[in-house]
């Protein structure tokens, strides 16, 4: 456990509880352990040094006393330890509990046993958004768009895909780019196969595998500050990657090797504000609201869509609780309207302290011990 060196008094003044320098407990990955996400494992001076300018990021935040949590081994006692110290848990630990990214859902329903307030989605919220193929059953039965597909479960034979090609194809459970390269883009059957068989043979042993059409048209993400029915929701400005400077010949994606290869020519792939019709802007807005409200997403959240070959967008992929880091989508798309990285941190805070504070207000039939 480590804290910041003093706590930053409000600058509203006056003892009144609004006023209070609030107390925060930030929940981070832990640097010990083995990282299944990051290249061959291990946090390096980047993973450090972003944490690093979270801190100081944070530092700049006033009205707020964080101390940080970062050992698992410890977080039960430690949390445990908090109950009743904190007024909430400024919860950044989307590499999951024992950095497993499929226990990223555990920590939240942790803090809820223990009753301590957080940030970010519900656990059902991130176990519907990790598994691809129920996220999209849902925004089908919402009316949002999405891409066609076919789901293959673990251990189950590549299917006759009744699809035009070419089809992309990506595990169905993971996120940050993994298991998602040039290769994933496949023009036949037998390229079909073989991304399969690659895939099975590492990450997705036990997981099922997503084939779905690809969508050549622009790849876009819109990301949400605040809570729907809230005052203040922020939707942040549609982004474009601008795959311009890659050579012919490349797909134009975003997977592992933009997001973890530096020598890789997709690492200087960037994000630009796009430029688009006012009809599928506005396809795209309403359809992130819908599923940012229905998926129990708070407080912030980023969503992924992509255009086909007529320009009409499709959903890929719902981003609770999205990365936090200096050099994020998310931080990317505030400063798109003059939101600094250390102000996007503070509002998801103040959207945080909104929620809970309106919830608090509504009578539950649930039983409460």
């Amino acid at each position: 456990m480590s804290r910041t060196k003093g706590p930053h008094e409000a600058s509203t003044g006056g003892g009144d509880e609004t006023c209070r320098t609030k107390k925060v407990v930030v929940l981070l990955g832990d640097t010990r352990l083995y990282d299944p996400v990051a290249p061959g494992g291990v946090w390096d001076e980047d993973d450090l040094e972003t944490i690093d300018l979270l801190k100081k990021a944070l530092d700049e935040v006033e009205g707020y006393e964080f101390t940080y949590l970062d050992d698992h081994k410890t977080l039960l006692d430690d949390l445990k330890a908090l109950k009743g110290k904190v007024d909430i848990a400024f919860n950044l630990l989307d590499e999951g509990y024992y950095n497993d990214p499929r226990k990223e859902l555990h920590v939240a329903a942790l803090l809820e046993i223990l009753g301590i307030p957080y940030t970010g989605a519900s656990p059902q919220s991130m176990a519907i958004r990790l598994d691809k193929s129920i996220m999209k059953g849902v925004a089908r039965q919402l009316g949002v768009p999405v891409a066609s597909g076919v789901l293959i479960d673990a251990g189950d034979p590549v299917p006759e895909i009744d699809m035009e090609f070419p089809v992309f194809v990506k595990p169905n459970n993971t996120d940050a780019g993994q298991g998602i390269s040039r290769k994933s883009v496949c023009c036949d059957i037998g390229a079909v196969k073989e991304v399969v068989a690659e895939l099975r043979g590492g990450l997705c042993k036990d997981m099922p595998i997503l084939v779905e059409d690809f969508l050549p048209g622009k790849d876009l993400t819109v990301g949400i500050l605040g809570n729907p029915g809230r005052p203040g929701l922020i939707v942040l400005p549609i982004a474009e990657e601008d795959y311009s400077m890659l050579p012919p010949g490349l797909p134009r994606i975003c997977g592992e090797e933009a997001k973890w290869n530096p020598q890789s020519p997709y690492w200087s792939t960037r994000s630009i504000r796009a430029n688009l019709p006012p009809e599928t802007e506005k396809t795209i807005v309403d359809g992130t609201l819908k599923m940012f409200k229905y998926l129990e997403c708070k407080d912030y959240g980023r969503f992924d869509w992509r255009l086909d070959g007529k320009g009409k967008p499709k959903l890929l992929d719902a981003n609770a609780n999205p990365g936090w880091c200096w050099d994020s989508h998310m931080v990317k798309l505030s400063s798109m309207v003059g939101i600094s990285y250390p102000q996007m941190l503070a509002k998801i805070l103040g959207f945080a302290f909104d929620r809970i504070a309106y919830e608090a207000t509504i009578p539950s039939k649930l039983y409460r011990p």
